[in-house]
């Protein structure tokens, strides 16, 4: 990497428009089904040369993000030799532990910024599109290890994710879709929702995502779908139930459910406009709440390094 050369990485948030949980396997870990999309809303990865190694999280939303070796962008960094030399600064505008893949967004992102700088990309070098394959190098086939979640959130696409996050397919073709996304601020631990779920052996989505003209089709078809996780983090934190009778209460709102493992809800709208008009409704009436409105879909091309 020239002396002057900065990578500057965008993590965007991951939503679970479903997620089914259809077992578990001897070790522990649940296999899912699950239908995954990306929002615009992101944190954000600078990457500089320096004379040693740095990591500081800061932004709206550092409170509660370790800069430790909890994180896992140290994590993903300690694979890259060449990060010794490096200053990491992560700005946190995803909450913390809040079911929309912000830890391992992050990681991702990392994993993104640093092959780049490894491969020595300078402003204005276009990517190749097979450029971030996990399988074309040792450190992208270790990120699994690190966190299940990481490789869906690489490519930050649209995916059917299956296993235990190990079985992605692309999924091509989903309508325009503008959402809400609300967190009530409480943070949630994921191993906890987990072992609050009784039943571990439910069905899975349909074996064929079909295609839908129309946002009020994919609604339809979407509420026929579940999140196995949402109810037992109901029992956990009630607010979740707060933040959805909200998304139901509007009359512009066509549907609402729990990303992941919660706490943070989306909300879907037929267009901008509307979900521009309810955002502003409730930022009104819930001050407290983290509220964001945001396209959701593939967003692969904003996830994108670029170099400076």
């Amino acid at each position: 990497m020239s002396q002057n050369v900065s990578y500057h990485v965008r993590a965007p948030a991951k939503i679970n428009l479903t997620l089914h949980v259809t077992g578990q396997r001897p070790d522990g870990y649940h296999i899912l089904d699950s239908l995954v999309v990306f929002a615009d809303v992101c944190d954000t990865l600078t990457i500089k040369r320096s004379h040693n190694f740095s990591f500081t999280v800061k932004g709206t939303e550092a409170a509660g993000t370790p800069a430790n070796d909890e994180n896992l962008v140290l994590k993903v960094a300690r694979l890259f030799l060449e990060a010794q030399n490096l200053s990491l600064v992560l700005k946190k505008s995803l909450p913390v532990s809040s079911g929309i893949g912000g830890g391992s967004a992050d990681a991702a992102a990392a994993f993104r910024g640093l092959l780049c700088h490894s491969h020595g990309l300078l402003p204005g070098e276009s990517i190749p599109t097979d450029f971030f394959n996990l399988d074309q190098t040792p450190i992208g086939r270790r990120l699994f290890q690190l966190g299940a979640d990481i490789p869906v959130c690489v490519m930050s696409q649209t995916m059917r994710m299956r296993g235990i996050g190990e079985n992605l397919k692309s999924v091509q073709d989903l309508p325009e879709m503008w959402a809400i996304l609300v967190n009530p601020r409480v943070a949630i631990s994921t191993p906890t929702v987990f072992k609050k779920l009784t039943e571990k052996s439910n069905p899975p989505m349909p074996d064929n995502i079909p295609k839908f003209k129309t946002i009020e089709c994919f609604v339809s078809w979407l509420a026929a779908q579940r999140n196995d996780l949402e109810q037992p983090a109901m029992s956990l934190v009630p607010e979740i139930k707060q933040v959805i009778d909200r998304f139901n209460a509007s009359s512009d709102c066509m549907f609402a459910r729990m990303s992941g493992s919660g706490a943070t809800c989306f909300g879907l709208y037929a267009n901008k406009a509307r979900a521009m008009a309810d955002l502003q409704k409730v930022q009104r009436e819930f001050p407290n709440w983290w509220v964001r409105n945001t396209f959701l879909g593939s967003s692969a091309s904003l996830a994108m390094p670029r170099a400076t």
